[in-house]
């Protein structure tokens, strides 16, 4: 079906009295098809009477827009009629004189007769016939809810909008209502979308619920389908085989809400102010020598650290990813660029070390890696990954030794990903070595490699030098994969909430800067400077700024994005793209299981509303992309809101536990690790 009604990434920001707002809604992004019934629920605070209230038109939203069959919502009007907890009657007009006057309104170009054939109709259809001509004091609650929902039906609106409808009411009445708005949708097919904290009640009625996450800043945290044919009775829904299952999932995506409230309120501290009204303004920050750690440098090199008031920034060139995930851990370091899933894999505690929470509140690249093959390997005939299976296949006595850089890197997930979809397990078939990036092109003539995939300029190097042959760019693979992130430890975020949210402002301004190509001849002279990628110019030039060259029979390419740093919302640390990097290092054993409270986990993990802040601040729009389903370059859909299934329908990887994850570890054991 065609999309009906369209919330399109709305925000809702409340001034506050004395100054300053609070942000109630976050970049709520929802299209509902005609005739669909969709739930919203969520602990109270969450805004779902809010935005309620914006579709129907009785508030406006701060940001983005709804749409209702190609126009846009901008008031009230008969199309979308709401039904309100409490019942909203005329005290003094009877059942029929109140559905009358509703009625009389909309439809006055109608005829009398008609007009009263309609009153009469709805009437029956709530089965208030012997009561139609009693007033509201007459009448039951649940009465009153019927006369109620009669009105909202009888001037034929597009929308139905109900909230709480049945709250006040008892479970019998309760009950009995729910049976007859059922009955009453599916004959009028009418759309409807309806707030409610019941999920009893939000299973009975939806085709889809909605989970907002806690506010401030709520969001969609998880859409569920609900798949319990129609038409639909009570004891149906109870014993279909799904119930218990979505029931249970619904209370879990509670619970881990109320938890994540009790950690915030917890985890509120006084900080103290140094200068500049940042906490502090000398910061350490850790880089790897490569093409993408752009940003750092020109953020240093033209002057946006001082800018935002960060007065000495040291940038140190950290050896390897492990070094860097040691300084972060040791505190030897304030901030680092960090390889995407770093930040997960240190909250979660991969490869068995203690967990340490880690956050990102924004992305610092994407895209910029390659999987190259030694040359010796291209000319025994790999061209291509089905020509290495075959390689494999028919040299079962040689070991094939692939370099990656970190477990929790993008280039070890996503060069895992290809091979197993040509059906090679990169646990059994091959022997994957983690090598700091500028170690592998050295690694490969050496012979200990037959092959890695790295970020650049190693890749172009080993290409100039005759070494190996690029296979494939990761931009081929997933075009705009998040590459590098900023991570700061949380405890140090807490304490330094001024400083973090200034380093995030000068690194969106590098960002830009770094995507503006007038710029790139200069930062080529930068990025080669010992102090930093310490590099040729020549290996730098190939995606950055020229062509991208393959070393084989595959053409040069103009890859305009092979280095993405600003354009398209690339620095929001999206959670669809984290929940991918989640299920992959849970496929391969790299965290202990993938957690069942895995909204909890993203939304501590991936700081997308400190993010829009700094966006704001600077004048760029902070909104995170639409958490749809994509895929990469072998078509397999994923879904961000079943990633357990997602998990299970991959052939090749570990068998995956799933499993409660509680962050909340003693510092003690932190500082031990």
């Amino acid at each position: 079906m065609s999309v009906f009604l369209e919330i399109d990434h709305v925000d809702k920001v409340f001034p506050l009295t004395g100054g300053g707002s609070y942000v109630a809604l976050k970049n709520i992004e929802l299209q509902i098809r005609q005739g669909e019934f969709v739930t919203l629920i969520g602990h109270s605070g969450c805004g779902k009477s809010t935005l309620l209230s914006i579709v129907a038109g009785l508030d406006q939203p701060s940001v983005g827009g709804v749409v209702l069959e190609g126009r846009q919502v901008t008031s009230p009007g008969p199309d979308r009629m709401m039904v309100f907890q409490n019942y909203s009657l005329l005290p003094w007009l009877t059942v029929e004189q109140n559905i009358a006057l509703a009625v009389d309104k909309v439809l006055s170009h109608l005829p009398k007769g008609e007009r009263k054939g309609i009153v009469e109709q709805n009437i029956d259809l709530v089965g208030l016939r012997p009561a139609a001509h009693r007033k509201p004091k007459e009448l039951s609650g649940g009465m009153k809810q019927r006369v109620a929902i009669a009105r909202a039906l009888a001037i034929r609106p597009k929308m139905l909008l109900l909230d709480e409808p049945f709250g006040a009411l008892d479970a019998l009445t309760r009950g009995n209502l729910q049976e007859q708005l059922m009955r009453i949708c599916e004959e009028s097919q009418v759309t409807c979308l309806m707030v409610t904290h019941d999920v009893d009640e939000a299973l009975l009625l939806s085709d889809r619920v909605v989970m907002l996450t806690n506010g401030p800043a709520a969001h969609i945290g998880q859409i569920l389908e609900v798949p319990i044919p129609r038409p639909r009775r009570r004891m149906d829904v109870v014993k279909h085989p799904s119930y218990y299952a979505l029931r249970n999932e619904m209370i879990y995506f509670l619970n881990q809400q109320k938890r994540d409230k009790k950690r915030k309120v917890k985890e509120t501290v006084k900080v103290a102010i140094a200068r500049n009204g940042l906490e502090k303004v000398n910061l350490d920050i850790g880089f790897i020598p490569l093409t993408d750690c752009a940003p750092l440098i020109i953020a240093k090199e033209k002057g946006f650290f001082q800018k935002h008031g960060l007065e000495d920034v040291t940038l140190h060139r950290e050896p390897s990813w492990k070094a860097i995930a040691q300084g972060i851990t040791e505190g030897r370091l304030d901030a680092a660029q960090m390889v995407a899933g770093m930040p997960l894999g240190l909250t979660l505690g991969m490869n068995g070390k203690v967990p340490l929470p880690v956050l990102t509140a924004m992305v610092l690249s994407r895209n910029g890696d390659a999987i190259t093959i030694s040359k010796k390997l291209y000319d025994r005939g790999v061209r291509s990954l089905e020509d290495f299976k075959q390689f494999i296949t028919q040299t079962p006595g040689e070991t094939h030794t692939l370099g990656i850089v970190h477990a929790a890197s993008m280039q070890n997930l996503l060069l895992r990903y290809w091979l197993a979809s040509a059906g090679i397990d990169p646990d059994r078939d091959v022997n994957l070595v983690t090598v700091p990036p500028p170690q592998m092109v050295a690694a490969l003539e050496a012979g200990t490699l037959d092959g890695f995939c790295v970020g650049e300029p190693w890749n172009s190097r080993a290409v100039q030098e005759g070494l190996g042959i690029v296979l494939t760019t990761t931009h081929d693979l997933w075009t705009g994969h998040p590459e590098k992130v900023l991570g700061v430890r949380e405890d140090w975020a807490t304490q330094h909430p001024a400083t973090h949210l200034a380093l995030m402002k000068a690194l969106l301004e590098a960002c830009e800067y770094c995507d503006e190509r007038r710029h790139r001849e200069d930062m080529l002279t930068l990025l080669a400077k010992p102090e930093y990628v310490g590099a040729d110019v020549s290996y730098i030039r190939p995606g950055f700024l020229d062509p991208y060259v393959y070393g084989s029979d595959r053409q040069p390419e103009s890859i305009l994005r092979f280095n993405q740093f600003h354009i398209d919302q690339t620095n929001c640390p999206q959670r669809v793209g984290a929940l991918w990097i989640l299920t992959q290092l849970a496929r391969w054993e790299i965290i202990p299981a993938f957690p069942k409270n895995w909204i909890e986990i993203l939304d501590r993990v991936r700081q997308v509303e400190l993010y829009s802040e700094a966006a704001r601040q600077v004048g760029y729009p902070g909104t995170e992309p639409n958490r749809n389903s994509f895929t990469l370059f072998d078509g397999v859909v994923f879904n961000p809101n079943d990633p357990i299934a997602y998990l299970k329908s991959l052939e090749i990887g570990h068998e995956v536990s799933v499993e409660e994850v509680l962050l909340d570890v003693p510092s003690e054991s932190v500082k031990a690790a």
